[in-house]
């Protein structure tokens, strides 16, 4: 049974030791989430409120975004928080609660990125249908689909984590609960469910990454028979896909396609993947979008309209 044993909080180690440099991060870390909010706050209001961008593609970008809000808070906030503290700790339905949701947005996430490769599929490769095959039900039905799987996902990690025992260490070298860390503080052999967790994480990672490349691979070589206009608008579009699943799935194949072991680099790349890449998506798709743009405008100058009246 899980937490039979005689550890109720964790420690974390954190980003750095020195108070100072902490300091200094709390500042970089608080304008970085708030800037991760407010743009895809901006990107979910924009699509919520312009009639031009009714498509499918938009559709789903707004729940990307939203989904990057509820990805970042679930390590940003206890981040922040014990920034400004001498001791962080997290109590253990903490940590589980922390590690439960971060793989439930993060499998959202990544199935969600793997629908809207297929948005383009369809857009690109069979345009005469498009409206035919991603109607408004389909595009409910597999972003639905996308959060049962990153349920699933994340149900069978925690169930893996609850099977250990923490009976002694309980000191995280991390900011955050995952699972690779608590492996290390587990006072039984790992290797089983190390390995099975491997196999849930780190499969999920590389399966949908390898779809996604396969999937963009077709569409450009579809792109061939296009007229040079054609060619230019849809990889604009695809460019900005692309750039977002590599930011979002190399760092996690780095992290989860690997045994229960933990390297110095770790913290570093979950920065990167928790927070820069949440950050980074709305400036990707908003700059690389003409149509993001004109109603980002549009919705800028009926606010000023409102707000002057």
């Amino acid at each position: 049974m899980a937490n039979t044993y005689n550890v109720t909080e964790f420690i974390f180690l954190g980003l750095s030791p020195n108070q100072e440099v902490q300091k200094v991060c709390f500042v970089i870390f608080l304008l970085l989430y708030l800037a991760i909010v407010l743009g895809n706050s901006l990107i979910v209001l924009t699509v919520l409120t312009s009639r031009s961008l009714g498509s499918p593609m938009y559709f789903f970008l707004s729940y990307l975004s939203f989904v990057e809000i509820c990805y970042s808070s679930t390590t940003a906030l206890k981040l922040l928080s014990d920034l400004l503290a001498e001791r962080k700790t997290i109590p253990w339905w903490g940590c589980m609660t922390q590690l439960f949701f971060i793989h439930f947005f993060g499998g959202a996430e990544a199935f969600l990125l793997t629908v809207m490769a297929y948005d383009r599929y369809v857009a690109i490769c069979k345009p005469l249908n498009y409206t035919t095959i991603m109607n408004r039900q389909v595009c409910m039905v597999l972003v639905g689909m996308a959060w049962v799987g990153g349920f699933v996902h994340s149900s069978a990690e925690i169930l893996l984590i609850f099977q250990l025992p923490f009976c002694g260490p309980n000191v995280i070298d991390h900011y955050f609960c995952d699972v690779l860390p608590l492996l290390q503080l587990a006072c039984s052999d790992t290797l089983l469910i190390g390995l099975l967790i491997v196999a849930n994480g780190g499969t999920l990672s590389v399966v949908s990454f390898v779809v996604l490349l396969v999937s963009y691979v077709v569409i450009l070589l579809h792109l061939r028979t296009r007229s040079s206009e054609g060619r230019r608008k849809a990889l604009s579009t695809c460019g900005s896909h692309i750039t977002v699943v590599m930011l979002f799935f190399v760092p996690c194949v780095f992290i989860y396609m690997r045994p229960s072991t933990t390297l110095p680099a770790d913290k570093m790349v979950a920065v990167f993947y928790t927070v820069v890449t949440p950050l980074l998506n709305p400036v990707i798709y908003s700059l690389r979008n003409a149509e993001v743009k004109k109603a980002m405008k549009r919705l800028w100058t009926r606010a000023m309209k409102l707000g002057g009246t």
